[in-house]
């Protein structure tokens, strides 16, 4: 079963750039692995992560608080 997030264009294709995060900075340095490798991946996850928090929201305030955050 999908869920409605799941069918949102912008959290496909925000899926997509964690994925080419993920492999772009698996080749950087080992120094960066807990500085700007960390940050770039978790801040890819946290767009996706909020499109769907924001989707199981009930009213339309939350959702749009959760989008916003998404959104930077």
């Amino acid at each position: 079963m999908k869920y409605a997030f799941e069918n949102l264009e912008v959290w496909q294709k925000s899926r997509i750039l964690v994925k080419s995060v993920y492999v772009l900075t698996a080749s950087f340095p080992n120094d960066e692995k807990f500085g700007l490798t960390s940050q770039m991946r978790r801040a890819c996850v946290s767009v996706s992560s909020n499109i769907a928090e924001g989707s199981t929201r009930w009213s339309q305030k939350d959702q749009a608080r959760f989008y916003e955050i998404a959104f930077g």
